[in-house]
């Protein structure tokens, strides 16, 4: 007998076709997402054939993104979001303030109210989580400064989106929608609340959430079901985005962010993330099947004109205005380029202003058709800047060995400077996890060592503790020449990025062809990249841990048999 299955129907059309087009896209060495925006459009209300429910599959999409920023709290301690705090806030209010602004001129070229383009250009305004995120892990970029500048910075953005979900109801009267205008008063009261909310929020989950959500898992630890086990991951990234959403008002992405970030901390965050890694995966691939759907092809044909100076705001202007802004911070072009490249496309907050905007009478449905439009092509378009990127880096090594200099940050420029060793000592590039647990063990043996860090915080404690540290982009010659390498025995290159880290050790090499240079890795491919770059040793940290296992009972069993 039949059955009327649509969520079945949604989830089956939607995986498949994205399987198929991300297949083919990739055989084409385009990025899978290519297809998977494909497939929405085939499955979506506006092309012939099979229709799937463009209401479940946004629920769906929205299980992605709640996974998606669960797993990335689970590789985003608090130190690292506090770290970034004084480029992310001022730089992505600014970013916003100008790409609003670039949306409400276009809006006022085109004779829309101010309500509408307040809503247009708002929603060009703010990055996709999805999107910024999936170009990040495809390039191991999540652990680096760059990354964490971003996620940052989108985190700001989440919460400045919040804020104006709130606000944008309560003046659509005075912005000329459908909604009754309110007293300033009122209006200030909104804002209040909705701010307490936030800070109510992360006071909650700093307190209790830090203590609950490890408790809880290591109780479900103790029982040995791998079944129970990950059914508390879910329920804990799932459960947490609700609550926040249904009692604090914040958005799902934020609720699961903050609880991955607090599971962080527990010894049981690998683990966790490894559980939640198929199902995360699987729902991120819906997010863009429900992008697609929601995209009508005809407005390519009616608006050209305006659908190019939609996208040109989201790719070249805000992009433009994020490269200056982190520019104006003193941090490297490579780092500019890469978070103005992060924030070059508009995703799921802009479907939701979007909407809300035609629910209020402030936007017209060709308004909103401009912004579906411009978050496809910007999505499209994304992963070519960052092709891009990669082939500009011989510019920008260039570039930055000008802007180097002597390798101290202005504002580090009046600290006192522990003396910088000369001949016989390691480089040690990069202060992260694995050169902070280095850095631990040359001191602990003895040996005089120089650290690279781009993170000013880090090498201001390192050299107020005595360690000799320099701040700045070790893939910059220059950088290296002030770490005296040509002098050095050995080179440590303890950072993820396994392009950035060919480049050093090659530079490293021409300057010094007796340097020892050891480097880390998570794969063969890696392994085999950095070879071919001059790196004398890989360490792969599973690799590593197999051989002590292995060591360790070859060593009993010759205990036990004497």
């Amino acid at each position: 007998m039949p059955h009327h299955t649509p969520l079945i129907a949604t989830i089956v059309g939607g995986l498949v076709l994205a399987f198929i087009f991300g297949a083919l896209a990739n055989r084409l060495r385009m990025p899978p997402l290519v297809g998977y925006l494909v497939a929405g459009i085939c499955v979506g209300p506006f092309t012939p054939g099979f229709v799937a429910d463009a209401n479940l599959a946004q629920e769906l999409a929205e299980i992605g993104v709640i996974l998606l920023m669960f797993g990335v709290g689970l590789h985003f301690s608090l130190k690292d979001l506090l770290a970034v705090k004084n480029i992310a806030i001022p730089g992505a209010l600014a970013q916003i303030a100008i790409a609003t602004l670039l949306g409400m001129g276009l809006a006022w070229a085109l004779g829309w109210s101010i309500g509408a383009g307040l809503i247009f250009g708002l929603s060009l305004s703010v990055a996709s989580t999805v999107v910024l995120l999936t170009a990040l892990q495809e390039r191991r970029l999540l652990e680096t400064r760059r990354g964490q500048i971003a996620i940052g910075w989108l985190i700001v953005e989440d919460i400045v989106m919040v804020l104006t979900l709130v606000l944008i109801p309560a003046l659509s009267g005075v912005l000329g929608g459908a909604g009754e205008a309110v007293s300033t008063g009122a209006l200030l009261i909104t804002l209040a609340i909705t701010l307490g909310k936030v800070v109510a929020f992360v006071a909650v989950m700093l307190v209790f959430g830090k203590r609950l959500i490890p408790w809880i898992l290591e109780r479900i630890a103790d029982t040995g079901s791998r079944e129970l086990f990950r059914l508390a991951v879910l329920a804990i990234a799932l459960g947490f985005a609700l609550g926040a959403t249904y009692i604090f008002g914040v958005s799902f992405a934020l609720g699961a962010f903050f609880a991955g970030m607090i599971l962080a901390e527990s010894e049981l965050s690998h683990r966790a993330a490894e559980e939640s890694l198929p199902l995360r995966d699987a729902f991120a691939v819906l997010f863009f099947v429900s992008v697609g759907m929601l995209f009508d092809p005809s407005i390519l044909i009616r608006e050209p004109l305006l659908i190019l100076a939609t996208v040109f705001i989201i790719v070249i202007g805000k992009s433009l205005a994020a490269l200056l802004i982190v520019r104006s911070f003193k941090y490297p072009l490579s780092t500019s380029l890469t978070i103005a490249a992060s924030l070059a496309q508009i995703g799921e907050f802009s479907f939701i202003l979007a909407t809300l905007g035609i629910s209020l009478g402030l936007l017209s449905s060709n308004g909103r058709d401009l912004i579906l439009g411009g978050a496809i092509l910007s999505i499209l378009i994304n992963p070519l800047l960052f092709v891009g990127l990669e082939r500009l880096k011989p510019w920008l090594q260039r570039r930055e060995e000008e802007d180097a200099g002597a390798g101290i940050a202005p504002d580090l420029g009046e600290m006192l400077k522990p003396v910088l060793p000369q001949h016989g000592h390691t480089v040690l590039v990069g202060f992260g996890k694995v050169g902070h647990l280095a850095a631990d063990a040359l001191r602990e043996r003895n040996q005089p060592f120089i650290v690279i860090e781009d993170h000013a915080d880090a090498v201001e404690a390192l050299c107020i503790a005595g360690t000799p540290a320099i701040y700045g982009n070790a893939a910059a010659p220059g950088m290296l020449d002030a770490a005296h390498i040509a002098g050095a025995r050995y080179l440590l290159v303890a950072i993820p990025d396994i392009l950035e880290a060919g480049q050093i050790i090659e530079h490293a090499l021409k300057i010094n062809p007796r340097l020892h240079v050891i480097a880390r890795a998570q794969s063969a491919a890696e392994t085999a990249h950095l070879e071919a770059h001059g790196a004398a040793e890989i360490v792969i940290g599973e690799q590593e841990i197999a051989n002590s296992m292995v060591a360790k009972a070859i060593a009993g069993a010759g205990s036990q048999g004497h």
